[in-house]
């Protein structure tokens, strides 16, 4: 199913084309494209070149692993995530090497790492679905992340399945409509809540 962006402006295919589907293909992720979809993230801008991202990954192919990992998601995530043949969390450095003071924009810099993830996923034909319906605590426990290192997100990946294998409230959702702000909510010039006239 594809559910392409109705955007205003022009932009490139693969960021039209991407959503975040929770109906997964009984099909698994080639380990080449596992090994992209992390290069892709290796190669994110982050601040002082820290790069204070970790991927904990789970293939479906070893039960316990994935088992483990998804059981760090939320009930809800659980249900479909659950058919995800590939599971990541995201963890934040949250201190830089150089000079051991907080490194405030750690999140921002995970996240930028996951969007180039996202983007290598879409143009090898695969789905994400993003969720921070996580269990911090529980994730801290049992994966034991050193102290300075923060949960930030859950991730699903595969390829796109039949909704209709989905239970109801989500499936309604699976099919919903896509939409977003208009630009006068969130761009601005000159002063807050001033839309710029070039726009």
């Amino acid at each position: 199913m594809d559910k392409p962006a109705d955007t205003q402006f022009h932009i490139h295919e693969l960021l039209s084309r991407r959503w975040s589907p929770r109906a997964f293909a009984d099909r698994p992720v080639e380990r080449e494209k596992i090994q992209s979809l992390l290069e892709a993230a290796r190669w994110a801008p982050s601040s002082f070149n820290e790069q204070p991202w970790v991927f904990l990954v789970a293939m479906i192919d070893y039960p316990a692993d994935h088992q483990k990992l998804l059981s760090c998601l939320v009930a809800g995530n659980q249900i479909w995530a659950k058919w995800a043949p590939l599971l990541m969390l995201t963890i934040a450095k949250l201190h830089f090497d150089h000079n051991s003071q907080e490194n405030r924009h750690a999140y921002h810099d995970v996240g930028l790492a996951v969007g180039n993830l996202v983007v290598q996923a879409t143009a090898m034909e695969l789905v994400v679905h993003q969720m921070a319906g996580i269990l911090p605590d529980k994730i801290r426990e049992c994966y034991a992340l050193p102290s300075g290192y923060e949960a930030v997100t859950g991730i699903a990946i595969g390829y796109q399945g039949d909704c209709k294998n989905l239970p109801e409230p989500l499936r309604e959702r699976e099919l919903a409509p896509r939409s977003r702000k208009a630009f006068g909510e969130f761009v601005f010039s000159g002063s807050w809540g001033h839309f710029p006239d070039f726009l």
